[in-house]
């Protein structure tokens, strides 16, 4: 289905996931740098202060990777307080031929441990084996990040390994875990989540 792929809004039980629009950036910034701390453990892009030109750039690259097909990053708000980003989660191809992709997500600090990340990655699934018809889905963890491995196997990953010093986080190189979830895996997992409350009702 790559090139077809319209502008895509998806709700959760408690979120609404949306592409970026140009008048996010504000929002963007004050999350992220809000998370700064925690985030420079296993990312390499959060380094130093996180500024508006980044944010900035981050959204129009954003919305360029969207038209192209290439990556599709949503922005996390809450259904009580649309104004406030909570996060990131995206889905990108890493083989379209092969119809094979990657998973990745962020949380705003104050936000962690209230389980909207489970929310927005189960729903993000729907959307990359429905309408991306994708095959399989990786996420690759820093290894260390017990809270993002803990979003993997509740939503059903295999572990399939570890890489060993894949990714260089300022001057440290981190291993990664390799998780993956199958089309034909997720159909029954789906009926999990909305047991769970994680996903709506299809």
């Amino acid at each position: 289905m790559v090139g077809t792929i319209e502008r895509t809004y998806i709700a959760t039980p408690r979120l609404s996931l949306r592409p970026f629009r140009r008048r996010d950036i504000e929002m963007l910034q004050t999350s992220a740098a809000e998370s700064m701390t925690e985030l420079s453990r296993w990312l390499p892009w959060a380094t130093g202060a996180y500024t508006r030109s980044m944010a900035q750039t981050y959204i129009r690259d954003s919305m360029a990777a969207w038209n192209e097909n290439r990556a599709f990053d949503f922005a996390m708000r809450t259904i009580d307080d649309r104004p406030r980003h909570v996060g990131n989660v995206s889905v990108w191809f890493t083989s379209a031929q092969n119809r094979t992709g990657e998973v990745g997500y962020w949380t705003r600090t104050s936000d962690t441990g209230n389980g909207y990340m489970t929310e927005a990655v189960a729903s993000i699934l729907g959307f990359a084996f429905g309408d991306l018809g994708m095959h399989r889905v990786a996420v690759r963890i820093a290894a260390g990040n017990r809270a993002s491995e803990r979003i993997a196997v509740k939503l059903g990953f295999t572990f399939e390994g570890t890489l060993r010093q894949v990714i260089q986080v300022g001057s440290e190189w981190l291993d990664h875990t390799s998780w993956s979830l199958l089309a034909s895996e997720h159909v029954g997992h789906r009926i999990r989540y909305e047991a769970e409350g994680w996903i709506l009702p299809s």
